[in-house]
Formats: C-alpha cells, sequence, structure tokens
C-alpha cells in the first residue's frame, strides 16, 4: 500500500529584471524565482481534488506584482516578503520556499566615471538565497555559485601519496583554477541594506584570499577561504565552499624542438578533482 509522505509543489524558473529609479540614477537587478508551498494537499494529489489549490501560474504572476510594490535591494528581504504574502494567503499552506538566484551585472564606466544607466553583464556567477517560511519560523541560507577564479602563480602540489597507478608529476608552480560555490547562514536578522553590505564583504574576502594565499593544495586554499571569510564577516556561522579543480594542462612542446616555460596550457573541465568542506566556528 502506498502512502503520501510528503509533498510540495510550486513555480521554477520565473524570471525578472527589476529597475530601480532613483532620479537620473538607476540601478537593475535580475533575478529567477522558484516558488514551492507544502500543506495539506492530499485530496489533489489521491483523487485530484483542486479545492483551494494555488495554481503555479498564480504563483507566477504573484512574483511580478509583489517585485513591483516591493521596495527590498536584496533577494532575501524579497524572499521574505514573498514567502509571507503566500503564506497568510493561503490557509492550506504550511509552508512556503523561496529559492532566488541573482545575476552578474555591473554598471559601465564611460570616461572614467560610472554611467547611471548603462550597465554590462558580467560572468556566469550566480548569487542565490534560499528562504523558507513556516507557521513557526523563518530559515534562510545563502550562497553563490560558478565564481570562477584562476591564479597563476604561488600554486603547488607536491609530497602527495604515489602508487603504481600515479602519473601525476609534482609541481611547485601551477596554474590553479576553480568555480567557486559557496553556501552559508547568519546569526540573528539583518536588514536589507545590511544583506547587501555583508554578501559584498563576504564575496570580497574569498576573492582576496584565493589571490593571496600560496596555495599547496586547493584543500588548504579552500580552508584559508573559509576561514578568513569567517573573520571578515562576524555575522557569519559557517560557510560551506565547493571548488572543483579545473585543470591546466601543461603542452609538451619538445616534440616540435620548443621549450615550453610554464606558458602553454590546455585547459579542461572534466574530469575535475572535487573538493568539498564546511568551515564553522570553533
Amino acid at each position: 500500500m502506498a502512502v503520501l509522505r510528503e509533498n510540495r509543489y510550486g513555480k521554477t524558473g520565473v524570471r525578472l529584471m527589476k529597475v530601480t529609479r532613483e532620479g537620473s540614477l538607476h540601478s537593475i537587478a535580475e533575478w529567477t524565482v522558484r516558488v514551492l508551498i507544502e500543506g495539506e494537499y492530499t485530496d489533489v494529489f489521491l483523487y485530484g481534488d483542486n479545492t483551494d489549490v494555488l495554481a503555479t501560474d498564480t504563483m507566477k504572476n504573484t512574483v511580478y506584482a509583489r517585485a513591483n510594490l516591493s521596495a527590498a535591494r536584496s533577494m532575501e528581504a524579497f524572499a521574505g516578503e514573498l514567502s509571507g504574502f503566500l503564506l497568510e494567503r493561503n490557509e492550506r499552506v504550511s509552508a512556503v520556499e523561496v529559492h532566488v538566484e541573482s545575476a552578474l551585472w555591473k554598471r559601465l564606466t564611460v570616461d572614467g566615471e560610472a554611467h547611471p544607466h548603462a550597465f554590462m553583464k558580467g560572468s556566469n556567477e550566480l548569487a542565490t538565497a534560499t528562504l523558507k517560511r513556516t507557521r513557526d519560523g523563518v530559515t534562510l541560507r545563502c550562497g553563490m555559485e560558478d565564481m570562477v577564479v584562476l591564479k597563476t602563480a604561488q600554486s603547488g602540489f607536491v609530497g602527495f601519496k604515489r602508487d603504481e597507478l600515479t602519473t601525476l608529476p609534482e609541481t611547485e608552480d601551477r596554474l590553479l583554477g576553480t568555480a567557486v560555490a559557496a553556501g552559508w547562514s547568519y546569526s540573528g536578522e539583518m536588514d536589507d541594506s545590511a544583506m547587501v553590505v555583508t554578501r559584498e564583504k563576504l564575496r570580497a574576502s574569498l576573492l582576496r584570499t584565493f589571490a593571496l594565499h600560496e596555495s599547496k593544495s586547493v584543500q588548504q586554499t579552500l580552508y584559508a577561504m573559509g576561514e578568513d571569510a569567517l573573520t571578515a564577516v562576524p555575522e557569519l556561522v559557517e560557510i560551506t565552499l565547493t571548488m572543483p579543480n579545473r585543470h591546466h594542462l601543461l603542452v609538451d612542446l619538445q616534440r616540435f624542438g620548443q621549450v615550453n616555460a610554464n606558458e602553454i596550457f590546455v585547459p579542461i573541465d572534466e574530469p575535475s578533482g572535487y573538493i568539498e568542506a564546511r568551515v564553522t566556528r570553533a
């Protein structure tokens, strides 16, 4: 006999671009939103009874309507507003989860000055936030994905275990490339503007440590980044970092009578090393 233990449903891939106009100075945010609701919907799944079912198309429209009315600058604050609105209006709903992904846009600099309303799309990096609101409270998980970085010095990998299947040569001078993914949680609550500032501070800390760290392995650099993030952002409780080792293979040019002075590489995405760790306060 089958039993419906848990259920949730919603709308995903709701894309929006919001322009905030403060006189001649404009700001933009490109968000992709996913809304999922949980509740007492057993009759829907078992018998097709759609009484009190909130259509996913209505959820999509709600995202746009609430974005239009919202003054939130951070996606965390918007996720809080949206989840509260849906929970309040739907008695059958016991929990609302809102996941937001924010694309990277940069303000253009023209003739040495920041342009008030022209922007350029950055990399594929995404800022993320997942907020879940129940009748009892709120949990928030923030993060980022696909922050692609590379350094051409201060990275090596030596002294590792070798056996009959080991072919990797040791090196004290290699390229270190990765696509950083991170997830973290905060202690206490922060207002809208603090969320924006804190995220920027955390991102800057991760980039600074990656650039300056004398890396003996990806593992060591990952831990240093997490440790420094906890120091730079007092509100941070813990951070999980994932850093695939995107290899850059030195090309053998000897057959052409040339010396490759650690300058010509073949970048590959797969296979790659995969390093992950969670760093917390003691």
